[in-house]
C-alpha cells in the first residue's frame, strides 16, 4: 500500500496541532527552543518502550548473527540508494562541485559496487556528503522552529518535516513496487540504523536527562550540517563575562609593592647620632 503525499501531510498537520494544543496546555517554563517539551517527553517515552520492546532486540540479534561485511555491505547498500537526495539538495544549494562528486560516486557503487552493495568510490578517494531538504532550507534562511519529538520517527525540527514528505519521493524504493520488496527494504534499513545506533545506548545509559541530551545533541548536529562545520557564533552558547585574572593580579601586585606614606616621615623625626664626649 503506497502512503499518498496528501495522506502524509495531513497526518503531519495533525500531529502539529497535536503538540500545540500539549504545548499550550501548561504555563510552566520551558527551555528555550522546545516549547512543546511536556508532549515531545511523553512521545519520547512512548518512542523508548517500542525500541526496548522491539528494535533494540531485533539489533542486537542482528549484529550477533550476521557477520560484519554482511552488514557493511547493507549500509553501503541503503546509503547509495540516499544518493538521488543529497544530489538534488547539494544542486539546490549550490553546490555544483558536491553534486559532481556525488554523481560519480552514486555511479560508480551502483556499477563498480554491484548495486551499491560495496563502495569502491572509497579507494578513488570521493569524499562522501550528506543534505537534505532540511538543511536546504537552513541554508536558505529558514530558522529550524520548535523541535519536534515524533512518534516512532525520533528527533526533528518544524522545518525538517517537509523533508519526511518530499526527500520520500527521490526513494528508489518509492517507485519500486514489486511484491513486498518495498516493506523489506524499509523494515532491513531501520534494522540497519538502529545496529549503527547500538554503541551510543551506553551513553545515553549514563546521562542524567537522556530527553534533553538527544535534544541537545540532535540540535548541535543540525546545525554542523546545516553549516558544514562552521557555525556561526549567535548560534554558539554565549559564555558568561568572567573578571580577567591578570588584571586582578596586577592589582594585587601593585599594592604590594605601594611603599608606606609615612616611611620619609620617619626618617625625618629620627634622632641625630650622640656625639662622645
Amino acid at each position: 500500500m503506497t502512503l499518498a503525499p496528501t495522506a502524509a501531510l495531513r497526518s503531519l498537520t495533525a500531529l502539529c496541532l497535536m503538540l500545540l494544543m500539549a504545548g499550550c496546555a501548561t504555563v510552566e517554563e520551558r527551555t528555550p527552543g522546545d516549547p512543546f517539551e511536556p508532549a515531545n517527553r511523553q512521545v519520547y517515552s512512548f518512542n523508548v518502550g517500542v525500541d526496548r520492546a522491539t528494535l533494540r532486540p531485533a539489533a542486537r540479534a542482528y549484529v550477533a548473527t550476521v557477520p560484519k561485511v554482511a552488514r557493511t555491505s547493507v549500509s553501503n547498500f541503503f546509503y547509495n540508494l540516499s544518493m538521488p537526495i543529497v544530489i538534488v539538495n547539494q544542486l539546490l544549494q549550490g553546490k555544483p562541485k558536491q553534486a559532481g562528486q556525488d554523481t560519480l560516486r552514486f555511479t560508480m557503487n551502483l556499477t563498480l559496487g554491484l548495486g551499491g552493495l560495496f563502495d569502491p568510490a572509497a579507494d578513488a578517494n570521493l569524499p562522501r556528503h550528506d543534505e537534505d531538504l532540511g538543511q536546504t532550507l537552513g541554508v536558505w534562511g529558514v530558522p529550524p522552529g520548535p523541535y519536534l519529538m515524533l512518534p516512532l520517527l525520533g528527533p526533528t525540527h518544524l522545518r525538517d518535516l517537509p523533508s519526511i514528505v518530499v526527500d520520500r519521493f527521490l526513494q528508489p524504493f518509492y517507485w519500486y513496487d514489486y511484491g513486498n520488496a518495498r516493506w523489506i527494504s524499509l523494515g532491513l534499513s531501520l534494522l540497519d540504523t538502529r545496529a549503527r545506533l547500538l554503541p551510543l545506548d551506553e551513553t545515553l545509559s549514563r546521562a542524567y536527562d537522556p530527553y534533553a541530551f538527544i535534544r541537545d545533541a540532535f540540535t548541535q548536529r543540525r546545525l554542523y550540517q546545516v553549516f558544514d562545520g562552521n557555525i556561526p557564533e549567535r548560534f554558539l552558547p554565549r559564555e558568561e563575562e568572567l573578571p580577567d585574572e591578570d588584571e586582578g593580579e596586577d592589582e594585587d601586585e601593585g599594592e604590594d609593592e605601594a611603599p608606606p606614606e609615612n616611611e620619609p616621615e620617619a626618617a625625618d623625626d629620627a634622632a641625630p647620632p650622640t656625639q662622645p664626649d
